[in-house]
């Protein structure tokens, strides 16, 4: 018997998404996968219902994945990929394993000689990245800086620097300490340094804008509780 495979799918980047933004490959996909690996099994099955592919929600089954699941977690479900169903898994938003829990799915697949399917779909990174301006070629994905706020300003003074070497620097916070991150690095960053925000990618209320710290200290912006991706670089 064959073995099933896992596909890797994409999810909205914003609330205000609809299925126009998921491919049509993507949801042929969905239509024949019963079994799913999630961060959050309510929001799964939301995102799911809204793509009307015909689905019957009851009969699919779930198994929450988050930053605590280990790897013999996996095994109940590894079972049905030997038994030639095929396992879907998906992110909070966009792609899996990107800024995401679901790498440990993708390891295991790759020591259990099972063939891993990445689908088309957008990544806040990196349209962040393209849209930003910054260097494309050399670039760091940091995830969250510390919480501690001596720490926070040191790693963005370290950021900065690199930055200043030509490598973009990105890196994300959670959505409502957005303004106290902001603030920070105002106060910590050069004028003169390049800051690139991107805000609600894909949404209703998009927001991505590159300038001076400078311009920055007189630029009004409302990114609280929206989810954000910082960066700092150069332009060519």
């Amino acid at each position: 018997m064959h073995k099933g495979k896992l596909f890797l799918i994409p999810t909205y980047l914003s609330p205000s998404n609809d299925a126009s933004f998921i491919a049509p490959m993507v949801i042929d996909v969905i239509k024949h996968c019963s079994y799913y690996f999630v961060e959050n099994i309510r929001t799964a099955r939301r995102f799911l219902s809204s793509l009307n592919s015909g689905l019957i929600i009851e009969q699919l089954t779930f198994f929450q994945l988050n930053k605590k699941s280990a790897r013999y977690d996996l095994y109940p479900f590894f079972e049905s990929l030997k038994n030639g169903e095929d396992i879907a898994l998906m992110s909070e938003a966009g792609l899996p394993c990107l800024a995401d829990p679901g790498n440990i799915v993708v390891a295991f697949s790759h020591q259990a000689g099972i063939q891993v399917v990445p689908l088309p779909g957008a990544s806040s990174i990196q349209m962040t990245l393209i849209a930003s301006g910054l260097n494309g070629q050399q670039f760091t994905f940091h995830g969250y800086l510390p919480i501690d706020h001596i720490l926070r300003n040191q790693k963005i003074r370290e950021l900065e620097k690199a930055a200043q070497a030509g490598y973009s620097q990105l890196f994300t916070e959670t959505p409502y300490r957005n303004h106290q991150m902001f603030k920070a690095i105002l106060e910590t960053c050069c004028p003169d340094s390049l800051l690139s925000i991107a805000s609600d990618i894909s949404g209703e209320n998009e927001f991505i804008l590159t300038q001076s710290v400078q311009k920055w200290k007189t630029t009004d912006i409302r990114i609280h509780k929206i989810p954000t991706i910082f960066s700092f670089g150069q332009f060519p």
